[in-house]
Formats: structure tokens, sequence, C-alpha cells
């Protein structure tokens, strides 16, 4: 059960109807407190710069004058302790491992419930990152902070599943990293299998949020 401290967010998304939406919703819940909307990344510079500081930011994905891989980047740069939670329209692999690569602590499809959507925002501003529900809580455990299990399951992996645990974090296609790895894509295949079943992960981007909070990869 959480408290009832009141987390600030700001919401960024460059569509009017959708963001006024989601502010009216999370209005609702008194844990939460819209501290400013903007339709870009420049807007929400200027709304930082005159001194609105949130907790959380929503960060939409595309966005015209400055999207959401740019302004994350910017933010983390600028504004560490800021937190953002990427919100995407499709579950597409390339642009959430982007956003996490860039220094998103999670993400939400933009039709989730209201509730879920809460849910999200209190995990990565407690617990600095959000598991959505296809990643196990054995994950969970992994990513948590002082925590060994993260470490002890890192010193299971094989050279070639670390290898391939990195290009997992890259824009390359499972068919480019058997090749870049000169391997067969069964093979590869077999490493990917290999690792959802030790880390309890159902997607890639649970690989990536896992090898991003253990750095092993390099931002």
């Amino acid at each position: 059960m959480y408290n009832k401290e009141i987390i600030q967010v700001a919401i960024v998304d460059d569509h009017t109807l959708f963001r006024q939406g989601i502010a009216r919703l999370l209005a609702e819940f008194e844990e939460i407190k819209i501290v400013f909307e903007a339709a870009n990344g420049e807007e929400m510079q200027a709304r930082l710069a005159a001194g609105i500081m949130p907790d959380v930011v929503l960060m939409d994905i595309a966005m015209p004058v400055m999207d959401g891989f740019a302004g994350t980047k910017w933010l983390r740069e600028q504004y560490p302790l800021v937190k953002v939670l990427a919100l995407s329209m499709f579950e597409e692999d390339a642009p959430i491992i982007e956003m996490l690569k860039t220094g998103a602590r999670g993400y939400v499809l933009k039709e989730s419930k209201p509730i879920d959507l809460v849910t999200a925002i209190m995990a990565v501003y407690r617990q600095g990152y959000y598991i959505n529900e296809q990643v196990s809580g054995k994950l969970l455990r992994a990513v948590q902070d002082n925590q060994p299990t993260g470490k002890t399951l890192i010193n299971e992996l094989t050279g070639n599943e670390l290898k391939f645990l990195e290009w997992s974090c890259s824009e390359l296609t499972y068919k480019e990293i058997a090749d870049k790895m000169h391997l067969s894509h069964h093979t590869i295949d077999n490493y990917r299998e290999s690792l959802f079943q030790k880390f309890g992960i159902k997607t890639r981007t649970g690989l990536v949020i896992f090898a991003i909070k253990n750095k092993l990869v390099t931002l």
C-alpha cells in the first residue's frame, strides 16, 4: 500500500486531446499532481526553465520540434533526478529500446487503464524502474537496488550470452545479430529463450531493462 505522498507529474505529448484527457484522468488520483503539460520537448524545456520541476515526466516518443528521444536525453543530462516514463502507441521493440537506452525508466502503452498508468508512475518514482506485466517477478527482484539477484544471474551467463544480450540492446534484428556473431539463427534463438528463462522475461524490452539496470550496455 502506497502512502499519500504527492508525486509531481508532467505530461509531454503533441496530441492535445490525449494530453488533456490523461491530465483529467490523473487528476482523479490524490497521489498525483499534474504540474504542467507540453506539446514537445522544447516546450518542456521552457516550463523547466521557469522553475516548474516534476518528479516524473510522461514522455511521448514521436513529437515534432523535439521528440521523446531528444527530450529524454536532455533531461538525463540536465535534470538526472527527474524520471521519465515513456508513452508508446504500439508495443514495438525498437523505439522502446531506444527510449530506455536514452534514459527512460520504463514504458506504458497509451491504451493502458488509468490505474495501470498510476501504478507505473508510482513504481518509477519510488523504485526507479517500471516493469510491466510481461516481465515476471524474478526480473523485478533482479533490478531492485541493493539486491544481489541481478549479479547472481549475470554470473551464470556464458560469454556468448552476454554478447547476445548486449546486441539485443541495439537496433539490430535477431537475424542481424546472428550475422554479427557469426552464428546460426537457431543458435541465437536458443540464446534468447535461455535468457528469457533465466531472467523470467517474455520480451526483448525486458532484456534491455535488465541490461541497462545492471550496466551491461554503454548508454
